[in-house]
Formats: C-alpha cells, sequence, structure tokens
C-alpha cells in the first residue's frame, strides 16, 4: 500500500510538472487538498531550476539563495529556509511585477512634488566592461534612437578625457542625466580593440588590503571620477554578460564597490546592473547567475539586474524605470 501510494504521488507530481506555476496557484485555491498538493517543495525546485535561466531581471529583493543551485535536494529539503514555492513567487518577473502593482501609485504625484522641491534632473554614472568590450556600443545605440529613448542635451562636459554627460528623456517626460565613464581614452581603447588587448583602466588605483591572513582585491576611484561619484543621484554598472568571453567578476566587484563607497555620497543610492550583450544572437549568461557571480548580495543599497541588448536597448527601459522610481521615492521621503 505504502508503495502504491508512492507511486500515486509520483504519477501526481509528475502530471502537475506539466502546468504552469500560475496554474498550479489557481489549482490551489480550489480545495485544501489541491492546496497541499501543489506545495511540494520538489515540484517548486523543479520550477525554480527550469525557470530561472530565461528570467530576464533580478533585484535586491528577490535574488534566490545560491545554495539552491548548489545543493542537491535531500541535502535542503529538510531545511526551513527553503520554502520552494516562495522563492520562486518572490522572485520570477511576473511575481516581482505583481507585488509592484498592488502597491498604491503615487507616481504621478512623486513626479510633480519631485518637479517642486528640484528642478535639477536625476543624475547617473555609467561604468563598466559592457561600454567597451562588445562589439556593438550602447551609449552610441542610446544616442541614435529617439524612438526609445530622446536624447535631450548634447555632451556638455568632459572629465579629463574619461567620460562626458548627456540628457535624456525616459517616456517624453521625465529628464535623467548619465555620465559615462570609461576605463581609458578613446584613443587607447581603440588602439586596445584592434590589437585586441586589455586596456589599463584608469578610473582606479589599487591600494593593498589584508583579510585574515589573505591578500584582498581592493581598489579606490582617481580624483575627477571621485567628484562625479559624489555628486550622482545612482548609479549604472554594464557587464559583459556574453558567455564566449572570460570574466573577473571579483575585479568588476571590487570596482563596483569603489565607485558606490559610502565615503563618497549617501550609502542608498541605487546602483542599475545591466548584464548587457552586443546582439540577440549572442549566448548570454543568465541574469540570476550574474547577480550571484558579482556578489550583488553584498551590497548595502538597492540594486537591480536588468538583462540589455546593446544593438536593440532591449531591457534598457526597464532598468532606466527602475532607477528612476529608486531616486524619486527617496527624494520624496
Amino acid at each position: 500500500i505504502a508503495a502504491l501510494n508512492g507511486f500515486q504521488i509520483d504519477v501526481q507530481l509528475n502530471i502537475m510538472s506539466f502546468l504552469s506555476p500560475r496554474d498550479l496557484c489557481r489549482l490551489g485555491s480550489t480545495s485544501c487538498y489541491w492546496r497541499a498538493a501543489v506545495q511540494d517543495p520538489l515540484l517548486w525546485r523543479y520550477f525554480l531550476l527550469r525557470d530561472v535561466p530565461s528570467w530576464t531581471s533580478i533585484d535586491w529583493k528577490s535574488l534566490p539563495d545560491e545554495e539552491i543551485f548548489n545543493k542537491a535536494f535531500s541535502e535542503v529539503s529538510d531545511n526551513a529556509l527553503y520554502d520552494y514555492m516562495a522563492v520562486y513567487k518572490r522572485s520570477c518577473p511576473q511575481g516581482r511585477r505583481s507585488l509592484k502593482s498592488s502597491r498604491p501609485r503615487y507616481g504621478t504625484v512623486t513626479s510633480f512634488l519631485q518637479s517642486l522641491v528640484t528642478q535639477t534632473e536625476p543624475r547617473f554614472a555609467m561604468f563598466g566592461p559592457g561600454l567597451e568590450e562588445l562589439d556593438n556600443s550602447l551609449v552610441q545605440k542610446m544616442m541614435t534612437c529617439p524612438e526609445i529613448l530622446l536624447v535631450a542635451g548634447l555632451p556638455h562636459r568632459q572629465i579629463h578625457g574619461i567620460g562626458s554627460g548627456v540628457s535624456f528623456q525616459f517616456n517624453n517626460n521625465q529628464k535623467f542625466n548619465v555620465v559615462t565613464l570609461y576605463s581609458t581614452t578613446s584613443v587607447e581603447r581603440r588602439r586596445a580593440r584592434e590589437e585586441q588587448a586589455v586596456a589599463v583602466n584608469k578610473m582606479f588605483y589599487q591600494e593593498n588590503s589584508t583579510v585574515g591572513n589573505q591578500q584582498a582585491m581592493h581598489y579606490s576611484v582617481i580624483a575627477q571620477v571621485r567628484k562625479v561619484c559624489e555628486v550622482v543621484d545612482g548609479f549604472i554598472y554594464v557587464a559583459n554578460a556574453e558567455a564566449h568571453r572570460e570574466h573577473d567578476r571579483q575585479e568588476e566587484l571590487a570596482r563596483i564597490l569603489a565607485m558606490i563607497d559610502p565615503a563618497l555620497g549617501p550609502p542608498n543610492r541605487p546602483l542599475l546592473v545591466l548584464s548587457c550583450v552586443s546582439h540577440a544572437g549572442v549566448k548570454r549568461i543568465p541574469c540570476v547567475n550574474m547577480a550571484h557571480q558579482l556578489q550583488l548580495n553584498l551590497l548595502h543599497q538597492p540594486w537591480m539586474m536588468q538583462d540589455t541588448v546593446a544593438a536593440t536597448l532591449d531591457g534598457l527601459l526597464n532598468g532606466i524605470e527602475w532607477l528612476l522610481e529608486e531616486v524619486n521615492c527617496k527624494s520624496a521621503q
């Protein structure tokens, strides 16, 4: 009898695995029996492992614990921390959108109040290897696609040849300014690309740091970049998400930490990470994997990672919308 019951349960789980998570939740609302049946942790772990590679965004509130993916089910099934159904519903883009839409809508009021409080447009520092290593230029595309993002002000300032500021208009409404910070000058970047070499990043200098008995990687920003970091309202990090390239994520994290150092400004300024590839045909590293590789869970301010395609700007507006909402909410508080 026990074997028969076990067989029936396995068949039932197998059948339910062909349903979508949304359909399962609806099924669970029909009766107490189905509510208990659809909460099976093995079923939701299957959905989590299956669907995570297709998710195009994740944020600081919804990033699943890395141990969920690294440990076998038998190692964590008895651990109360792993409610796979709750993790899935909290982390999947559809669940996050549902939570967002259920909150009171203060967007219009916030924008109006923001205009009364300050006349300056939000400013963001954009940096990262995805600005320079990809075959398609994200910045150039942003400058030449008015149907997606309207340029509201031409470059008006340079910081010792490293970057410039451009004003854009989001949804024909709110303006924002992006200061693009490159690792070195355009001539040196072009030469490095032609020679297929790695350009020396002049934005940072390395300092010796020891954690325990090991030497830790620690960077600080140069004086010109420091001045930018002190005045911006948030940061945009463009990560190279192309799977066929080699990446030093530990070094990337060290440079992110140098830019968002609380000593340079308010500690709660938001960070948008664009997980970027050159064009849609390039195999990318899944968004959640990228967040774990960069160890974004170690950061202490709001962050969001968004899949982006440089050639088409797919995903960019979703990230910009989140960034502006974060800045506006903090300004209204």
